[in-house]
Parts: structure tokens; C-alpha cells; sequence
């Protein structure tokens, strides 16, 4: 197996698995009361899991120069401990916390934008390109939101 197509494989996987968890903590957090539960839910299920798993199934369309390993590490863990920090942040009011995992999640945008600069497929990058955008939009709108909210 390329080592793409095994990026985009576990891309996949990660973002399927946390749309899951976002429908159970979705499914948990309206009885219980929490009071990030809504916004729990759908960061897992939009961000975490809908986002990698488009980014995933992009990836594989993309073909073109695959992944380095380096890189392709890189993106796994920029990302996923970005939405880690994100959420950590979030839900015990520590909005440098946030600052940090968006900075992560700029870097696996960054890395991962680098990786596909070059494909045959310009439908495809133009929709990794739009996914992209969307993400770095929310980004900074996140951050903000976060140093609002902050106690």
C-alpha cells in the first residue's frame, strides 16, 4: 500500500471514529446538563471527524506525490492533538490552552496543503482547497470566541 493511500486511510478512520464519539456525547450530555455538551458534540463530530474524514477521502483521490512519513506523522498528530488541545482548553476555560491547539491545527493545514500542491485531479484539490478554507476561517474565529468566553 502507498504510503497516501495509507494516510488518507488512517485519516479517515481517526475522523469516522470520532464522529461516533460525538454522537455519544451528544447522546450523554443533553440528560447530564453539561454546559459545553452541544458544543462538544458537534466540534467531534464537524471538526474531529467530519473534517478527517474528508481530508481522508480527498487525500486518496488526489494520488499524485504521496506523503513523506515525516509529513505524513506530522499531520496525524498536528492535527488530532490540536483538536485534543482545542477541547481540553475549551472545557476548563483556558483559552491559551485553545491558542495552542489552533496553532497546532494551522500546522497540519499547513503540512497538509504542502502534500497536495501537486495532483492530476483539479477538482480535487480545488475541494481540499475549499475544506482548507473554511478551517482556517473557523480557526482564528474559534480562538477568538474562546478568549471571550474565558472566565
Amino acid at each position: 500500500m502507498r504510503r497516501a493511500d495509507q494516510l488518507a486511510g488512517s485519516l479517515f478512520a481517526i475522523g469516522a471514529c470520532f464522529v461516533v464519539l460525538g454522537g455519544l456525547v451528544a447522546a450523554i450530555t443533553q440528560p447530564m446538563g453539561l454546559e459545553h455538551g452541544s458544543w462538544l458534540a458537534a466540534y467531534l463530530v464537524l471538526v474531529c471527524g467530519v473534517a478527517q474524514c474528508a481530508a481522508g477521502m480527498v487525500r486518496h483521490q488526489l494520488g499524485g506525490r504521496p506523503a513523506t512519513p515525516p509529513h505524513a506523522l506530522a499531520l496525524l498528530l498536528s492535527w488530532n492533538l490540536g483538536n485534543g488541545a482545542v477541547v481540553t482548553g475549551t472545557l476548563v476555560g483556558e483559552p491559551f490552552v485553545v491558542d495552542a491547539g489552533g496553532a497546532l491545527l494551522l500546522a497540519a493545514l499547513l503540512v497538509a496543503g504542502r502534500d497536495v500542491r501537486y495532483s492530476p485531479r483539479p477538482v480535487a484539490v480545488l475541494a481540499y482547497r475549499l475544506l482548507s478554507a473554511v478551517l482556517l476561517i473557523s480557526i482564528p474565529v474559534g480562538l477568538a470566541l474562546a478568549h471571550l468566553r474565558a472566565p
